[in-house]
């Protein structure tokens, strides 16, 4: 995404008071680092270097971190002098590999090499859709690793719950072929290529069957016109993660990207909250 005075001043403009900064002296973007992993692809990142609690930004299926709400979360920690990583995926964007040999799996082992190896204490994870399903799964792994959560679209067990709820005949055909054309408005072809294997993969990382024991701060953010994931998606990863600070937010006219101005908003309000209620705690 280029990154144009009117987008930084737009970011700027969604900072609170007590942030705002002359930010001409930060507004250089991080550059792309390389981590090299034994036996794993190399993993694309960028980071900035700050304060913690740290935010990681963990961008949904198909995307990478070049997106308005990675982009916006720099700007924001930049302000606060927060620390920030955002990453590609393995076979996603500048990260190595095709996209079509990694799964549910393995991009959750991308997410605890970054809390592992790439950042410093605590971090406050901020998934998007298929991001969001994976920042619960990280909170399970490495709980002491993880601040808070906030989901935008979240996007648990999304795949799995979809194929599911196919008419019998439609599954028994895409089983026979092999993969499905998952249907999507978010790419030029209007499907993406699902494998039957990372699908069966992709259940053993369902969460939403039973208790989901994360007792960090949640926040979850979704639009009510989400045509890809229902807000009520939301609402179950709410009523199963067992916390007691967990918040919903529903946007009226919110789509399932989260990229209107209002929406970054919101997310930024919504993390600068977290970031005051963790360090008054600390």
């Amino acid at each position: 995404m280029a990154d144009t005075t009117e987008e930084k001043s737009f970011v700027f403009g969604v900072l609170s008071k007590r942030h705002q900064r002359q930010l001409s002296s930060v507004r250089h973007k991080t550059t792309i680092q390389y981590a090299t992993r034994p036996d794993l692809p190399k993993l694309a990142y960028r980071k900035l270097k700050g304060k913690s609690p740290g935010v990681v930004f963990l961008p949904g299926f198909a995307s990478v971190m070049g997106g308005q709400k990675a982009e916006a979360l720099e700007e924001f920690c930049k302000s606060l002098g927060h620390s920030y990583l955002r990453f590609d995926y393995s076979g996603c964007g500048s990260s190595e590999g095709e996209m079509g040999n990694y799964n549910i799996g393995a991009w959750k082992k991308d997410v605890l090499y970054v809390q592992d190896e790439l950042v410093e204490g605590p971090q406050i994870l901020v998934g998007s859709s298929m991001g969001g399903w994976l920042m619960l799964l990280a909170a399970l792994a490495r709980p002491e690793k993880t601040a808070a959560l906030v989901g935008i679209s979240t996007a648990a067990d999304h795949f799995v719950t979809a194929f599911n709820s196919l008419p019998i005949e439609t599954k028994r055909e895409i089983e026979e072929q092999g993969f499905w054309k998952f249907p999507t408005k978010h790419n030029g072809e209007g499907f993406y290529t699902l494998s039957m294997d990372f699908l069966k993969e992709a259940e053993n990382h369902c969460i939403l069957r039973s208790p989901i024991p994360v007792s960090c701060p949640v926040r979850l953010i979704h639009g009510l016109k989400n045509p890809d994931v229902p807000w009520h998606v939301s609402m179950q990863v709410a009523e199963r993660v067992l916390s007691n600070d967990v918040d919903v937010i529903l946007r009226k006219h919110g789509q399932h990207r989260m990229s209107e101005k209002d929406d970054i908003k919101l997310m930024v309000y919504t993390i600068d909250d977290l970031i005051d209620k963790l360090t008054t705690l600390g």
